[in-house]
């Protein structure tokens, strides 16, 4: 009787194990974005019941912030349960599913983000081992982008207008110089020895003259972001045109291209990946020069700012000065990317940068 059952049973182990295999498993990004929303759930609770050692304004909009973060997240997990980017379910809406793909993505972040702003606010507000006024807590920058806004916004609107004179004068002179460098023989034996003596040097080393010779520290300042910015779009676009293979100026002659044609459709668009590389390295290079530039002579810019709240030991103003200069800058860098891959669509697939 005993060997007559024996086949079910071991039919029966099989089909558990078959079901166990199949089983679909908890995918790793829900876990990251659940432990997200934990995360933030549990920072907004030791705000809540944790008390700091001195009274902070703006706490109860902390703890709200925290609240709606471990929301976002709890919905970031459904939406991605939903349209299937976790691998659980067919995509049924491609535009969404990749939207909801890209803060799936960015959870770690949102994860890392909860756990270092508690551990920020613990040393800060309520053990204060970091500190003051050299340290604030995370409520004091709430305080200042609420209460310190007219100024913060002015300051912010004046650096970008600055910055975006200055960066713009320098990159159109850099890629003119470039392509003339990269093209002409003549300009090259002219041009390249002053390039290569004047470009390394750094551009606050022309403060002084700077000020001297311009009517005001706005253009002064427009110059030094303007040549902080020209070197290395001069650089890159030369090197750009330069390494253009010659078998396709042959071709183009061949089929009756006359210079001009050979410099607009040729030598510039092959060159452009370079081109970018340069205006990525200038965009760096001009926002530390006009963060300089507004410490010494502007009365006004996000440098300004800096050095009135150092001034005042106005800690919380730096920092939150600091974290405004950062988007303003990662901003901008996306941006230019975008700029990038719409001019050069045609080369998708060959740019790894």
């Amino acid at each position: 009787m005993s060997t007559q059952l024996e086949p079910a049973a071991v039919r029966d182990v099989a089909d558990v194990e078959a079901a166990a295999l199949t089983r679909p498993k908890l995918p790793r990004s829900a876990l990251i974005t659940g432990l997200a929303a934990l995360a933030w759930l549990g920072s907004a609770a030791l705000t809540q019941w944790w008390p700091a050692a001195d009274e902070w304004p703006y706490t109860g909009q902390f703890i709200v912030f925290k609240v709606v973060l471990a929301a976002f997240a709890i919905a970031i997990a459904a939406l991605g349960w939903r349209t299937g980017v976790d691998g659980t379910r067919e995509v049924r809406n491609a535009t969404s599913g990749s939207r909801v793909e890209t803060w799936v993505r960015a959870m770690p972040w949102l994860l890392a983000l909860a756990l270092g702003i508690s551990a920020w606010e613990v040393l800060t507000a309520q053990l204060e081992w970091l500190p003051r006024p050299f340290f604030a807590p995370p409520q004091a920058l709430i305080g200042v982008f609420a209460e310190d806004n007219p100024r913060l916004g002015s300051s912010v609107a004046h650096s970008f207008g600055l910055l975006a004179c200055g960066y713009v004068l320098g990159a159109v002179t850099g890629f003119v110089t470039g392509v003339s460098i990269g093209w002409s023989k003549a300009v090259s034996y002219w041009v390249h020895p002053v390039l290569r003596l004047i470009g390394p040097l750094p551009s606050t080393a022309w403060l002084p003259l700077a000020f001297f010779f311009f009517p005001s520290s706005f253009s002064a300042s427009v110059f030094l972001i303007a040549l902080a910015t020209a070197f290395p779009v001069t650089v890159l676009t030369w090197s750009g045109v330069a390494s253009v293979n010659s078998a396709y100026y042959d071709i183009a002659r061949t089929l009756g291209a006359r210079p001009g044609f050979l410099i607009l459709r040729v030598a510039i668009p092959a060159a452009l990946p370079s081109v970018f590389v340069g205006l990525f390295m200038g965009l760096g290079a001009s926002f530390s020069v006009l963060i300089v530039a507004e410490m010494m002579g502007v009365k006004a810019g996000l440098g300004w700012y800096l050095q009135w709240a150092q001034g005042w030991a106005a800690y919380a103003n730096m920092y939150a000065a600091l974290l405004v200069m950062a988007l303003m800058c990662s901003g901008l860098i996306t941006l230019l990317f975008r700029v990038r891959d719409r001019l050069l669509g045609w080369q998708k697939g060959l740019l790894k940068w």
